[in-house]
């Protein structure tokens, strides 16, 4: 840690800010935020509620103002974030808070009473960690399909590894209940660090922008850290719960993948020469992939097919064909 870093560190204040990016979410935020408010907070922690209005055209600033009354546990300040995009209403929960500690949870999570306690002991016991995750529990506004369970990574659910320090094991976490320590997030802003991946634009299902985070945050030295008893309930409306959904989610995926390969080439020699490859070269390899099987790319278009995970791989490299064309220039 160079001396900046704790230049900054000296300057924020302890406690947790929780953060809450929303998009047209009057209907879903009422719930999270009563599980926040049931929040058992020592007197000695302090912390506040942030909701960032991404760009909504429905009434969710509205809707934060009214659920938050004055004998709530903590502050809550709901402020704007008119660029459409996650990573846009991320950069600015980073600028409102006043907490060293910012929690990010997703506007259909609901966090466990401890939320708050958990993550301020966690991150004050380990000041090396960039980075926390959750476990996360899905709940299912439906009977969710048969193949759930084994494609239930793509939703962000479940263990995250061993508890701990994950940073070699797994070496990224998933971006709902994601806290980042404010000092690694500034260092990352002095490095010059900015987003390739910018996560959910709208109705769009980028993604990529949470590991592409812990990936950048490895890079400057910071660990990241699984705690299973921090835990959160991601509600999944019935949906996010088709096959159709599924398959957009993996094509965004494959298209997250082209930014990674920096990444990879970084923190890890062997990706080095891939990365050194030029845009057609990588083409050239996903398309090889996808004409080796021309029938079963053929059949995936057709409902048949519906939990066949060949399908999922097929829309990944379709994604990140997509990509790798887009990026050529």
């Amino acid at each position: 840690m160079d001396s900046k870093q704790t230049k900054d560190n000296k300057t924020c204040k302890k406690g947790v800010s929780v953060a809450i990016c929303c998009h047209n979410s009057a209907k879903v935020l009422p719930d999270t935020l009563n599980y926040i408010k049931k929040q058992n907070v020592p007197k000695n922690i302090s912390w506040e509620v942030i909701v960032v209005d991404n760009g909504s055209a429905d009434n969710t600033a509205e809707v934060a103002q009214q659920c938050w009354l004055k004998d709530a546990p903590a502050s809550l300040k709901v402020v704007s974030a008119p660029q459409i995009g996650l990573v846009y209403a991320r950069y600015k929960a980073f600028e409102e808070s006043r907490y060293e500690f910012i929690s990010f949870i997703d506007d259909d999570n609901w966090v466990n009473p401890d939320w708050v306690k958990i993550i301020f002991e966690v991150m004050t016991k380990h000041p090396f960690v960039g980075a926390c995750g959750s476990f996360v529990e899905p709940v299912f506004e439906s009977e969710p399909p048969e193949w759930f369970e084994s494609c239930k990574n793509a939703y962000a659910v479940g263990p995250q590894g061993k508890p701990g320090d994950i940073t070699e094991a797994k070496g990224r976490l998933v971006g709902a209940g994601l806290t980042i320590r404010k000092d690694a997030w500034q260092q990352l802003i002095n490095l010059g660090f900015s987003n390739m991946l910018i996560g959910h634009k709208g109705k769009s299902l980028s993604r990529g922008e949470d590991t592409e985070l812990c990936y950048a945050l490895r890079l400057a030295g910071w660990k990241l850290w699984y705690e299973p008893g921090l835990r959160l309930k991601h509600y999944l409306s019935s949906d996010r719960l088709q096959w159709r959904h599924l398959r957009r989610l993996r094509r965004g995926g494959g298209r997250a993948s082209v930014a990674f390969d920096a990444y990879f080439a970084a923190l890890n020699k062997n990706d080095r020469v891939k990365f050194k490859q030029d845009w057609k070269s990588q083409a050239l390899v996903v398309m090889m992939s996808l004409s080796s099987q021309p029938i079963k790319l053929f059949s995936s278009f057709f409902p048949a097919l519906e939990g066949n995970k060949e399908v999922l791989l097929i829309e990944k490299n379709i994604g990140r064909l997509l990509e790798l064309l887009k990026k050529r220039k």
